[in-house]
């Protein structure tokens, strides 16, 4: 009999991990992520906690929070394959590396700063396991049953969060499971609307919005309010986004806006080499995008480049822009302001009126991009505190994630109710209201707790 046990993504959107037993002892890690937030959850990446080895690993998409713990599996020996989709694959050569980076230098600056408990304090894994676990990706089309182990498959389905980004049909003996990984929106301006799923007897349902709908008023013209409000106080315009997915969506937009004449053209920096590497594979699968990209491209028209765009690569070149005068805008990683280039931005910038921070994304418990929208007048940013006198505003309708009634849509594609629903991927208020929500269409709802045991 199968089971499946919640190690990450359990009362929480983070860290997402769900260990999947099937006959014989097979053990299959579904994403294999890494916890970001507060610091009892990320204290959690540093537990042992796969009770052994893992015959398998199948990831939904390349996001941090979904495979941001693989390089340490891999280098510690415990995974047999992994398993993706070629968006992943390509997606994942950028981000699994870049995390390493990240972590080796967090770990570099608390050594000479002397403020980690640790000495010497190190990073959770190096750049070169990062390589490791990328040679180990074995990348998979949609829509096409794949052989996990004997008597385990899965076939990846359109999920639309991110390129690359799929929801898992899979079979362990004669129970089919639909893990949802992260659910995209429907009609977004780059990617296709996410496929609907097939019957399930288990289903695994992200929660990051269940207990809320996002705005009616679309993303461009809520961008297009928030420049010119930049403009007005002067500048400089700082956007923490991720550099996979909410980058090119706000480049796309940007562009939209510049071409309509709705804004003004302005010096407009990507300070990401990461977000400079991802947005060409943003435009190399057609099957993924939008019919409003594919239009765009069929006039050779370049949908992700307003007129006075620059990528920013090197890091000489990053620091000239923390003395840049005037009016400008910087999209800059990470989205919710846990490391990444943008914090030297905030850092230099946040004590400006004139500054203008805009989260376009949704903001994890205990970062500091959380703490910026819950309107905190201090930072404690890498050993030292920053006044916070910019503007801050923080937007919605830029998720990537559905919410409540997008997942409704979603789900109604189904033919019956499953006979089991387990709500991962959320905080607290988010589950709950999707558990009240589907029990009372008489669907068996569960919420996991953290570390929990269910045979299916």
């Amino acid at each position: 009999m199968p089971s499946l046990t919640f190690l990450g993504a359990a009362g929480t959107v983070t860290g997402s991990r769900h260990l999947l037993t099937a006959g014989e002892a097979k053990r299959v890690l579904i994403d294999a992520g890494l916890f970001q937030g507060r610091r009892e959850l990320r204290d959690r990446n540093w537990a042992e906690w796969t009770a052994g080895r893992l015959d398998a690993v199948v990831l939904t998409h390349a996001h941090i929070d979904h495979t941001g713990y693989l390089p340490r599996l891999i280098g510690q020996g415990l995974v047999g394959r992994v398993l993706c989709t070629e968006g992943t694959r390509d997606l994942a050569a950028l981000l699994l590396p870049d995390s390493a980076h990240l972590q080796e230098e967090d770990a570099r600056i608390a050594n000479e700063r002397g403020y980690s408990k640790h000495q010497p304090a190190l990073p959770l894994y190096t750049a070169a396991q990062a390589q490791q676990a990328l040679g180990k990706l074995e990348a998979f089309p949609f829509d096409r049953p794949v052989e996990v182990l004997p008597g385990v498959s899965v076939t990846f389905r359109r999920a639309g969060h991110i390129v690359g980004s799929a929801f898992l049909e899979m079979t362990a003996g004669s129970t089919r499971i639909v893990f949802s990984g992260d659910l995209g929106r429907y009609g977004t301006p780059l990617l296709a609307d996410p496929a609907g799923p097939g019957t399930a007897d288990v289903l695994l349902l992200e929660c990051t919005y269940g207990d809320r709908r996002h705005p009616p008023e679309p993303a461009e013209e809520q961008l297009e309010r928030e420049v010119k409000a930049a403009i007005a106080r002067g500048g400089p315009l700082l956007i923490p986004a991720f550099a996979v997915g909410r980058t090119q969506e706000l480049l796309f937009l940007w562009r939209k806006l510049e071409h309509e004449a709705r804004i003004p053209e302005v010096p407009l920096f990507v300070d990401s080499p990461m977000a400079t590497d991802a947005t060409p594979i943003y435009l190399r699968y057609p099957d993924e995008q939008s019919a409003d990209v594919r239009e765009l491209l069929a006039r050779n028209v370049r949908p992700l480049h307003p007129r006075l765009l620059q990528f920013v690569r090197g890091g000489a070149e990053s620091a000239k822009l923390l003395d840049r005068r005037g009016f400008f805008a910087v999209i800059a990683a990470s989205g919710m302001a846990t490391g990444g280039r943008i914090l030297a931005h905030l850092e230099r910038h946040l004590p400006r009126p004139s500054t203008t921070v805009l989260l376009v994304g949704y903001q994890a418990e205990e970062t500091r991009g959380r703490k910026l929208a819950d309107g905190a007048k201090e930072l404690k940013m890498r050993g030292g505190l920053v006044q916070v006198r910019a503007t801050i505003v923080q937007m919605s309708g830029f998720s990537a994630h559905a919410d409540y009634s997008e997942e409704e849509r979603w789900l109604s594609s189904l033919p019956r109710p499953p006979a089991r629903t387990f709500l991962v991927h959320g905080e607290p208020p988010a589950l709950e209201a999707q558990r009240a929500r589907l029990s009372a269409k008489g669907w068996p709802v569960e919420i996991p707790a953290p570390g929990a045991h269910v045979e299916l």
